[in-house]
């Protein structure tokens, strides 16, 4: 025997990508949530994610200041039950030209995906990232403190610490020196 269907069994909803005009991801992911609100279908429609990280870079006069960064420039995810209806109320949009994949029968993204994207965000809000990542044995550039304008090589990364342990040669002589990774830059 089967159970009726009720009031209170919707469809699961499933995360696709979709893409928007680069550098806009903000206002389509505002243009979508405003106009899922006027059609109402947020029974339908749920979250819109922009996947961004926080960085920390060196700005002027050497202060350090934190920035945001995208994920994935140019596209947002959408968690919703994919059907004729919502399929156009996403590509009718502003700001947005359409699925990722298959234009009619767009690919779902694994929830597994998404959730590693959202624990990178809630990482990134809490401890920023170095914009630049180094490696062993590359050259690099001292851009702020007493080593300023001095060129070295890299000996060690410390990503946890975002420092990194730089060969300097003074005097003739290479010197190890441990310097923040907003500090240096590549060679």
């Amino acid at each position: 025997m089967t159970e009726p269907i009720t009031e209170t069994a919707k469809p699961a909803m499933k995360w696709y990508i979709v893409h928007t005009y680069s550098g806009y991801e903000h206002k389509a992911k505002a243009a979508l949530e405003e106009r899922v609100r006027s059609l109402h279908k947020e029974e339908k429609i749920g979250k819109v994610l922009v996947p961004i990280e926080r960085v920390q870079e060196l700005g002027k006069g050497g202060a350090r200041k934190v920035s945001s960064r995208k994920f994935f420039p140019g596209y947002i995810f959408v968690q919703m039950v994919l059907d004729d209806e919502t399929w156009h109320v996403i590509k009718d949009t502003p700001k947005i030209t359409g699925f990722v994949g298959h234009s009619t029968n767009p690919p779902e993204v694994p929830m597994s995906e998404v959730e590693e994207i959202e624990q990178q965000m809630e990482e990134g809000a809490l401890r920023p990232k170095p914009k630049v990542l180094f490696e062993v044995g590359e050259a690099i550039k001292v851009v702020d403190g007493p080593f300023q304008d001095f060129n070295g090589t890299v000996e060690e990364v410390k990503p946890e610490k975002g420092k990194v342990r730089v060969l300097i040669s003074i005097f003739g002589r290479a010197t190890p020196v441990e310097l923040d990774f907003v500090q240096v830059e590549k060679a």
